[in-house]
């Protein structure tokens, strides 16, 4: 028993051996201790802010390398990793405990709304390497699109200008452009819009 055992464990580490794992080179984009550094200012200035400081938090993000956009509402309760590599257009919204799990690259475009304790993730595991090797892909929130509450957003995702996701869908693959998509995974079911023309007698 006990020899089977050693070798049960034996087995799962060379399916996946975390002591092996390695981070990139650079792969925080900057040094530790400013990492570091944002963090405290995040918990404290940033997190314990009022609600209504907006340009206070854009402030904030900007001094740390985001690329904010006029009139942002971002919510003091939302967690922003890495602000050097997120983008947000004009005008938009990021709710509640939503999470920008920016270890890659995060563009929001204008007029997009992120609801409350959505995550967009960035960053993934080769789940087949035995270090479990990391990985980052961009994630792309076009113009206008609507992430509704308690979404999932997957790292290499792209939803579309003017997109809907519904409420506690998981988004893997890249959504069209002005359509209605929920469920896990996420799929299209409608058009945003509905067009009627009529002609006038």
């Amino acid at each position: 028993m006990r020899d089977e055992r050693l070798d049960s464990s034996e087995t799962e580490a060379r399916t996946q051996n975390l002591s092996a794992f390695r981070l990139p080179g650079n792969f925080r984009g900057r040094k530790g201790w400013y990492v570091q550094l944002w963090w405290l200012v995040q918990s404290t200035l940033f997190q314990c802010s009022p609600q209504f400081l907006y340009g206070w938090r854009n402030f904030l993000l900007r001094l740390f390398g985001a690329k904010v956009g006029r009139r942002v509402i971002i919510r003091p309760s939302a967690t922003i990793t890495y602000p050097w590599k997120v983008t947000i257009g004009d005008y938009s919204w990021i709710g509640d405990d939503v999470v920008l799990y920016s270890l890659g690259e995060i563009d929001i475009g204008a007029n997009v709304v992120v609801s409350q304790r959505s995550y967009i993730c960035a960053a993934s595991h080769d789940y087949e390497a035995v270090a479990f090797d990391i990985f980052t892909k961009r994630v792309t929130i076009e113009n206008e699109a609507w992430v509704a509450s308690d979404v999932f957003v997957g790292p290499g995702v792209t939803i579309g200008h003017g997109a809907v996701v519904g409420a506690r869908s998981s988004v893997f693959r890249s959504l069209p452009a002005m359509k209605v998509c929920v469920g896990n995974p996420a799929k299209s079911v409608r058009d945003r819009l509905k067009c009627a023309t009529s002609e006038n007698p």
